[in-house]
C-alpha cells in the first residue's frame, strides 16, 4: 500500500513544489490513516488543511481505495 500512495503522492507532487512546498509521507497506519508532512513554503500556509483535505486526501481515496483519512503532522 505504501508504494501506491507514494506514486499517488508524486502525482500531485509537481503541483505544490510550482508554489515552492513539498509533500513527505510519514506513516500509514492499519486503519487506513495517512500522515503526510507538508515542507517548503507549504509547511505553515494559512491554505495547507484545504490542500490536506481538498487536494491530498482526494487523491489519495481515488487512487488508493483502502485510504479513509489523511493528516497533517
Amino acid at each position: 500500500m505504501n508504494n501506491e500512495i507514494q506514486q499517488a503522492l508524486d502525482e500531485i507532487r509537481p503541483m505544490l513544489q510550482a508554489d515552492g512546498g513539498d509533500v513527505e509521507l510519514v506513516e500509514v497506519t492499519e486503519d487506513g490513516v495517512v500522515r503526510v508532512r507538508l515542507q517548503g513554503a507549504c509547511q505553515g500556509c494559512p491554505m495547507s488543511q484545504m490542500t490536506i483535505k481538498n487536494g491530498i486526501e482526494r487523491l489519495l481515496k481515488e487512487k488508493v481505495s483502502t485510504v479513509k483519512e489523511v493528516e497533517s503532522v
